[in-house]
């Protein structure tokens, strides 16, 4: 006997509401605590990306500064302009220079954390 449309179930699916642990459960922690190679990897990561903003800000810096002593040399007889520049023309650019490079690893130190404890 064929059934009638009131008569059919509905069957309602959705999430599982208990999950059992999964017994090979991949942690990033776990892999640098062990010190294996994906855990020295991780680290690995977090120390380039670190060296990579301190290069950052010492190439900006050499920038900066390295032309001083030939425009100072240009000028030998501008003596207050020369401790102007050293006293005010660079304080502002070294505290903007090094609150980028401490934003910048702060940042870098948060998403490490961030991959390795699956956040």
């Amino acid at each position: 006997m064929p059934q009638s449309p009131a008569e059919r179930r509905v069957v309602v699916t959705g999430p599982p509401r208990r999950t059992r642990p999964v017994s090979g459960y991949y942690r990033p922690r776990t892999e640098i605590d062990e010190q294996t190679t994906l855990g020295h990897t991780y680290v690995r990561s977090l120390m380039r990306t670190q060296l990579r903003a301190g290069l950052t800000v010492f190439a900006v810096l050499g920038l900066l500064i390295g032309p001083l002593p030939l425009l100072f040399a240009a000028m030998p007889d501008a003596r207050g302009l020369v401790w102007l520049v050293l006293g005010f023309g660079l304080y502002a650019p070294l505290v903007l220079l090094a609150r980028w490079y401490v934003r910048r690893a702060e940042r870098n130190e948060r998403d490490f954390v961030r991959l390795v404890e699956d956040r």
